[in-house]
Protein backbone atom coordinates (compact mmCIF):
# COMPACT_ATOMS: atom_id res chain seq x y z
CA UNK A 1 0.00 0.00 0.00
CA UNK A 2 1.31 3.70 -0.80
CA UNK A 3 0.79 6.54 1.32
CA UNK A 4 0.57 10.54 0.16
CA UNK A 5 2.14 11.57 3.39
CA UNK A 6 4.12 8.60 4.60
CA UNK A 7 6.58 6.61 3.73
CA UNK A 8 6.03 3.05 5.33
CA UNK A 9 8.36 -0.14 5.39
CA UNK A 10 8.95 -3.17 7.13
CA UNK A 11 11.85 -5.24 6.79
CA UNK A 12 14.05 -7.90 8.91
CA UNK A 13 11.02 -7.46 11.48
CA UNK A 14 11.71 -3.25 11.63
CA UNK A 15 9.12 -1.42 10.42
CA UNK A 16 9.94 1.81 9.20
CA UNK A 17 7.61 4.91 9.70
CA UNK A 18 8.37 8.20 7.50
CA UNK A 19 6.71 11.53 7.82
CA UNK A 20 7.15 12.61 4.60
CA UNK A 21 5.39 16.36 3.88
CA UNK A 22 8.73 17.59 3.61
CA UNK A 23 7.70 20.98 1.57
CA UNK A 24 5.52 21.43 4.62
CA UNK A 25 7.95 20.25 7.65
CA UNK A 26 6.22 17.36 8.03
CA UNK A 27 3.33 19.28 9.58
CA UNK A 28 -0.36 17.30 10.20
CA UNK A 29 -2.69 17.32 7.77
CA UNK A 30 -5.95 15.49 8.01
CA UNK A 31 -5.10 13.03 5.19
CA UNK A 32 -2.12 12.70 7.26
CA UNK A 33 -3.97 11.75 10.62
CA UNK A 34 -5.86 9.21 8.87
CA UNK A 35 -2.64 7.91 6.92
CA UNK A 36 -1.07 7.64 10.46
CA UNK A 37 -3.89 5.80 11.59
CA UNK A 38 -3.52 2.86 9.28
CA UNK A 39 0.08 2.47 9.40
CA UNK A 40 -0.36 2.44 13.45
CA UNK A 41 -2.82 0.04 13.20
CA UNK A 42 -0.70 -2.05 11.24
CA UNK A 43 2.00 -1.87 13.12
CA UNK A 44 0.13 -2.55 16.67
CA UNK A 45 -1.14 -6.02 14.87
CA UNK A 46 1.79 -7.33 13.57
CA UNK A 47 3.72 -9.56 16.79
CA UNK A 48 6.79 -10.53 14.28
CA UNK A 49 8.32 -7.00 14.42
CA UNK A 50 11.40 -6.46 16.66
CA UNK A 51 11.69 -2.47 16.35
CA UNK A 52 10.12 -0.08 14.89
CA UNK A 53 11.51 3.23 13.90
CA UNK A 54 9.66 6.85 13.25
CA UNK A 55 11.82 9.24 11.49
CA UNK A 56 10.66 12.33 9.51
CA UNK A 57 11.85 13.38 5.34
CA UNK A 58 13.42 16.52 5.06
CA UNK A 59 15.05 18.99 7.79
CA UNK A 60 12.61 19.02 9.83
CA UNK A 61 10.95 16.08 11.86
CA UNK A 62 7.71 17.67 12.51
CA UNK A 63 6.31 20.72 12.71
CA UNK A 64 3.07 20.13 14.33
CA UNK A 65 -0.13 21.03 12.95
CA UNK A 66 -0.34 22.08 9.56
CA UNK A 67 -1.99 25.83 10.65
CA UNK A 68 -2.33 26.72 6.66
CA UNK A 69 -5.97 24.12 7.54
CA UNK A 70 -6.90 26.36 9.77
CA UNK A 71 -9.30 29.24 9.25
CA UNK A 72 -9.11 32.17 11.98
CA UNK A 73 -12.63 33.74 10.97
CA UNK A 74 -14.80 30.20 11.49
CA UNK A 75 -15.26 28.49 15.06
CA UNK A 76 -12.54 25.51 15.42
CA UNK A 77 -13.22 22.29 17.52
CA UNK A 78 -9.92 21.95 18.60
CA UNK A 79 -11.05 19.08 20.62
CA UNK A 80 -12.40 17.49 18.05
CA UNK A 81 -8.87 17.54 16.32
CA UNK A 82 -7.47 16.01 18.85
CA UNK A 83 -9.83 13.07 19.36
CA UNK A 84 -10.30 12.30 16.17
CA UNK A 85 -6.54 12.52 15.19
CA UNK A 86 -3.95 13.02 17.67
CA UNK A 87 -5.53 11.75 20.68
CA UNK A 88 -6.54 7.99 18.66
CA UNK A 89 -3.32 7.80 16.86
CA UNK A 90 -1.69 8.15 20.17
CA UNK A 91 -3.77 5.15 22.31
CA UNK A 92 -2.42 3.28 19.32
CA UNK A 93 0.92 4.12 19.51
CA UNK A 94 1.44 3.36 23.48
CA UNK A 95 -0.82 0.06 23.06
CA UNK A 96 2.70 -0.94 20.55
CA UNK A 97 4.41 -3.68 22.45
CA UNK A 98 7.79 -3.78 20.32
CA UNK A 99 9.86 -0.61 21.32
CA UNK A 100 9.68 2.45 19.27
CA UNK A 101 13.04 4.48 18.38
CA UNK A 102 11.94 8.02 17.21
CA UNK A 103 14.68 9.60 15.13
CA UNK A 104 14.70 13.73 15.21
CA UNK A 105 16.44 15.49 12.61
CA UNK A 106 15.99 19.64 12.40
CA UNK A 107 12.66 20.81 14.19
CA UNK A 108 10.14 19.21 16.26
CA UNK A 109 7.82 21.56 16.99
CA UNK A 110 4.59 21.91 18.85
CA UNK A 111 2.55 18.08 18.22
CA UNK A 112 5.86 17.01 16.38
CA UNK A 113 8.19 17.62 19.60
CA UNK A 114 5.50 15.69 21.80
CA UNK A 115 4.82 12.47 19.51
CA UNK A 116 8.46 12.45 19.59
CA UNK A 117 8.36 11.89 23.31
CA UNK A 118 5.80 9.46 23.83
CA UNK A 119 7.91 7.17 21.85
CA UNK A 120 10.25 4.65 24.16
CA UNK A 121 13.27 6.08 23.02
CA UNK A 122 14.18 9.43 21.22
CA UNK A 123 17.55 9.91 19.78
CA UNK A 124 18.49 13.51 18.02
CA UNK A 125 20.90 14.79 15.58
CA UNK A 126 22.95 17.35 17.33
CA UNK A 127 21.34 20.28 14.97
CA UNK A 128 17.90 19.01 16.00
CA UNK A 129 15.95 21.41 18.67
CA UNK A 130 12.58 20.73 20.83
CA UNK A 131 10.13 23.43 21.05
CA UNK A 132 6.85 23.41 22.67
CA UNK A 133 5.38 26.25 20.48
CA UNK A 134 1.40 25.93 21.73
CA UNK A 135 1.68 28.90 23.79
CA UNK A 136 2.46 30.90 20.51
CA UNK A 137 -0.57 30.67 18.72
CA UNK A 138 -2.82 31.02 22.20
CA UNK A 139 -3.36 27.40 22.74
CA UNK A 140 -1.83 24.75 25.80
CA UNK A 141 0.23 21.51 25.23
CA UNK A 142 -1.37 18.52 23.82
CA UNK A 143 -0.62 15.11 22.47
CA UNK A 144 0.38 14.46 26.32
CA UNK A 145 2.69 17.14 26.90
CA UNK A 146 1.34 18.08 30.06
CA UNK A 147 1.46 14.42 31.10
CA UNK A 148 5.00 13.32 29.60
CA UNK A 149 7.22 16.64 30.02
CA UNK A 150 6.79 16.89 34.52
CA UNK A 151 8.20 13.07 34.25
CA UNK A 152 11.22 13.81 32.19
CA UNK A 153 12.04 16.92 33.12
CA UNK A 154 10.71 18.45 36.08
CA UNK A 155 8.02 20.61 37.05
CA UNK A 156 9.67 23.73 36.76
CA UNK A 157 11.16 23.13 33.50
CA UNK A 158 7.73 21.57 32.19
CA UNK A 159 6.57 24.99 32.63
CA UNK A 160 8.68 26.82 31.68
CA UNK A 161 9.40 25.66 28.02
CA UNK A 162 5.87 25.38 27.55
CA UNK A 163 4.77 28.83 29.01
CA UNK A 164 8.29 30.33 26.88
CA UNK A 165 8.01 28.60 24.05
CA UNK A 166 11.91 28.45 24.06
CA UNK A 167 13.46 26.18 21.66
CA UNK A 168 15.75 23.39 23.36
CA UNK A 169 18.93 21.98 21.47
CA UNK A 170 19.46 18.34 21.25
CA UNK A 171 22.05 18.60 23.68
CA UNK A 172 20.18 20.51 26.22
CA UNK A 173 17.35 17.83 25.86
CA UNK A 174 19.98 15.37 26.17
CA UNK A 175 21.30 16.99 29.75
CA UNK A 176 17.60 17.58 30.89
CA UNK A 177 17.06 13.78 30.36
CA UNK A 178 13.93 14.74 27.78
CA UNK A 179 15.71 12.32 25.06
CA UNK A 180 18.07 9.43 25.42
CA UNK A 181 20.82 10.09 23.11
CA UNK A 182 22.22 13.07 20.69
CA UNK A 183 24.19 12.32 17.57
CA UNK A 184 26.69 14.79 15.70
CA UNK A 185 24.58 15.29 12.48
CA UNK A 186 27.69 13.19 10.22
CA UNK A 187 27.57 10.07 11.91
CA UNK A 188 23.14 10.43 12.80
CA UNK A 189 21.85 8.22 10.33
CA UNK A 190 24.68 5.39 11.04
CA UNK A 191 24.08 5.85 15.03
CA UNK A 192 20.37 5.13 14.55
CA UNK A 193 20.92 1.63 11.90
CA UNK A 194 22.95 0.65 14.90
CA UNK A 195 20.48 1.46 17.34
CA UNK A 196 17.59 0.00 15.77
CA UNK A 197 19.45 -3.09 14.88
CA UNK A 198 20.54 -3.94 18.26
CA UNK A 199 17.17 -3.43 19.64
CA UNK A 200 16.42 -5.98 16.99
CA UNK A 201 18.48 -8.45 18.17
CA UNK A 202 17.62 -8.09 21.72
CA UNK A 203 14.73 -10.53 23.69
CA UNK A 204 11.65 -8.39 22.35
CA UNK A 205 9.27 -10.02 24.63
CA UNK A 206 11.39 -8.85 27.67
CA UNK A 207 11.53 -5.72 25.74
CA UNK A 208 7.73 -5.48 25.50
CA UNK A 209 6.93 -6.33 28.66
CA UNK A 210 10.03 -4.02 30.34
CA UNK A 211 8.52 -0.96 28.62
CA UNK A 212 4.48 -1.75 29.92
CA UNK A 213 5.87 -2.45 33.76
CA UNK A 214 7.87 0.88 33.87
CA UNK A 215 4.68 2.91 32.18
CA UNK A 216 2.40 0.71 34.97
CA UNK A 217 4.94 2.33 37.34
CA UNK A 218 3.61 5.76 37.36
CA UNK A 219 0.37 4.37 38.95
CA UNK A 220 1.15 1.73 40.55
CA UNK A 221 2.49 1.48 44.73
CA UNK A 222 5.44 -0.16 45.74
CA UNK A 223 3.94 -3.45 46.69
CA UNK A 224 2.11 -3.55 43.52
CA UNK A 225 5.01 -2.88 41.51
CA UNK A 226 6.85 -5.66 43.48
CA UNK A 227 4.26 -8.48 42.54
CA UNK A 228 3.61 -7.38 38.51
CA UNK A 229 7.52 -8.03 38.39
CA UNK A 230 6.95 -11.35 39.91
CA UNK A 231 4.09 -12.33 38.13
CA UNK A 232 5.77 -11.36 34.78
CA UNK A 233 9.01 -12.68 35.82
CA UNK A 234 7.21 -15.91 36.38
CA UNK A 235 6.28 -16.03 32.70
CA UNK A 236 10.01 -15.11 31.26
CA UNK A 237 11.16 -17.69 32.77
CA UNK A 238 9.61 -19.99 30.29
CA UNK A 239 10.59 -18.02 27.20
CA UNK A 240 12.85 -19.51 24.68
CA UNK A 241 14.71 -15.84 24.92
CA UNK A 242 15.42 -16.67 28.37
CA UNK A 243 16.55 -20.78 27.71
CA UNK A 244 19.45 -18.75 24.82
CA UNK A 245 20.14 -16.92 27.44
CA UNK A 246 21.24 -18.76 29.88
CA UNK A 247 22.95 -21.15 27.29
CA UNK A 248 24.32 -18.91 25.49
CA UNK A 249 26.35 -17.36 29.33
CA UNK A 250 27.53 -21.36 29.80
CA UNK A 251 28.58 -21.08 26.06
CA UNK A 252 30.75 -17.99 26.56
CA UNK A 253 28.89 -17.04 23.43
CA UNK A 254 26.32 -14.24 21.71
CA UNK A 255 22.63 -15.16 22.51
CA UNK A 256 20.69 -15.83 19.19
CA UNK A 257 17.62 -14.04 20.76
CA UNK A 258 14.26 -15.00 18.66
CA UNK A 259 11.88 -12.22 20.21
CA UNK A 260 9.85 -15.03 22.28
Amino acid sequence: MTYQTFNFSIQNNIARIELNRPDKLNAFSKTMHNEFYTILKTVAQNDSLRCVLITGVGRGFCAGQDLGERDPHKPMDLGKTLEQGYNTNLRILKSIRTPIVCAVSGVAAGAGANIALNCDIVVARESASFIQSFSQVGLIPDCNGTWILPKLIGLARAKAITMLAEPVSAQQALNWGMIYACYADDIFTLEVEKLINKIAARPTLALANTKELIEKSYTSSYDEQLDRERDVQRLMGLTHDFKEGIAAFGDKRLPDFKGY
